[in-house]
């Protein structure tokens, strides 16, 4: 569950000017994960957020740009643990997760800023990637497979 609900905290600064620890737990909370402002406190912690300054004097949470390999494992932690199948449909590949988990492994797969990704939706247990062309997607599903083991 801390998993996904990393991978939610990172989903909803990316998604929206979070100022504030209460801010952030009420978003959690209407995602569906129950939290306290010191589970979040801690999550900012764990997950190295800092705050930015945006419009005239207002701050925002964000990840910090560094990519630590602290960061990458669990990025590829949620990728592993959510997967069930995968399925190409010319430059779309459809990713079938564990039920709840789509969204987690879909911020995962932005997170890792692959150029061949234009973006991805995800519903409860499915994935839908958008890949900028057919020779792209085979690329992503070679890097998920190795991601993989497979």
């Amino acid at each position: 569950m801390k998993i996904a609900r990393h991978a939610k905290i990172i989903d909803l600064i990316n998604r929206y000017d979070i100022e504030t620890q209460e801010e952030l737990a009420e978003r959690l909370n209407k995602e569906g994960f129950a939290v306290t402002q010191a589970t979040v406190s801690r999550d900012i912690r764990e997950l190295k957020l800092s705050k930015i300054s945006v419009n005239g004097g207002r701050q925002k949470y964000t990840v910090m740009q560094s990519h630590s390999t602290d960061m990458d494992e669990k990025y590829l932690r949620v990728l592993k643990d959510g997967f069930v199948s995968m399925d190409m449909a010319q430059n779309i590949l459809v990713i079938k997760t564990v039920s709840g988990m789509a969204m987690a492994v879909a911020a995962s797969i932005d997170a890792m800023h692959w150029p061949e990704v234009a973006g991805c939706i995800a519903g409860d247990d499915t994935i839908m990637c958008a890949i900028r062309s057919v020779d792209d997607t085979l690329l992503v599903i070679d890097k998920i497979n190795k991601i993989l083991d497979r």
